[in-house]
């Protein structure tokens, strides 16, 4: 008798792809329900047992996790029902100010673990890059302006947009992005020109467009890449973030704008003293920093997968 067409042709091809054992589980899969941004990276197979992480939906009644990406999900999409031992993760690379659902109780309580940046999740999934990118030297400073700024979205729950232009009144600082813009890229090819430009300040203002403890994003890692003392509006625990001390200031150690942009302007003229503050480029890591980089060299979802198998 021919198959019919449709869905359960579709299934028996998953099957033949996926691979599945003889009573019919996916074997070891995890399945990325959504992920708009696409930060996951395509369909492979993880660097353990046997998992593997897949996009395709109709593997959800077989696998044994589904992640969903919160920041873009759609609650009417979620699957109805899962089979027995079937896990659930919420993942958000979002502090919880930008997507409060992190923290409605009654939204979470299906999940059984969560992925994210805050320590406590159980995949820890900071934005620390390699140690190799941070220990790069630092290049020689060509720009007149102490301080540069690049940001180009709109959203604001931190107050910074605000907080850049008082400091802008007694501070020269240049912008690159569609906030506050007064100067322009010559050659805008991403990443790459973001840190070339960096690189030539001697101050990069990190500020976060949310502050929540341990959100710490790119923003302060980009600057510390490059060689440009970050000078951050951020998490109250940014602190257990840095390779060391000193080597970054922190707005709310300032009053107000104005004591901010005397101490930057001091520190800017102070050739040694600024030095105290790269100094760990060639002097290393402090010990807990080295750790924390050493705890999450492996691949989040191989983490990931590693937790669902224990």
């Amino acid at each position: 008798m021919k198959q019919r067409r449709g869905a359960p042709a579709r299934w028996a091809q998953w099957r033949a792809r996926s691979g599945t054992s003889r009573g019919g589980r996916a074997l070891n899969t995890i399945l990325l329900w959504n992920d708009d941004w696409g930060m996951a990276g395509p369909a492979r197979t993880l660097g353990t047992g046997g998992w593997k992480l897949v996009h395709d939906r109709w593997s959800a009644p077989l696998a044994d996790a589904i992640v969903f990406h919160l920041p873009t999900l759609d609650p009417a999409s979620l699957p109805v029902g899962r089979r027995p031992g079937q896990r659930w993760v919420a993942w958000s690379m979002e502090s919880e100010v930008s997507c409060p659902v992190l923290a409605d109780a009654a939204f979470m309580s299906p999940f059984d673990l969560t992925m994210s940046y805050r320590r406590d999740a159980d995949v820890w999934v900071p934005y620390l890059p390699q140690a190799a990118r941070l220990l790069a030297p630092a290049a020689v400073k060509t720009e007149s302006s102490p301080a540069v700024y690049i940001a180009s979205n709109a959203n604001d729950r931190s107050g910074r947009h605000a907080y850049v232009a008082e400091l802008m009144r007694r501070l020269p600082v240049d912008c690159y992005g569609a906030c506050h813009r007064n100067r322009t890229l010559a050659d805008d090819d991403g990443q790459a020109a973001k840190l070339a430009t960096i690189a030539r300040y001697r101050f990069t203002l990190a500020f976060e467009n949310s502050i929540a403890r341990d959100y710490v994003t790119e923003k302060f890692y980009d600057a510390l890449i490059a060689g440009s003392v970050p000078v951050v509006l951020g998490a109250p625990n940014v602190g257990e973030f840095a390779p060391a001390d000193p080597s970054y200031v922190d707005v709310n150690d300032f009053a107000s704008p104005a004591d901010l942009a005397s101490f930057l302007a001091e520190l800017a003229g102070d050739e040694s003293r600024y030095a105290e503050y790269l100094a760990w480029k060639s002097g290393g890591f402090r010990p807990a920093f080295r750790d924390m980089l050493a705890s999450v060299e492996t691949d989040p979802w191989t983490r990931l997968a590693r937790r669902l198998a224990g």
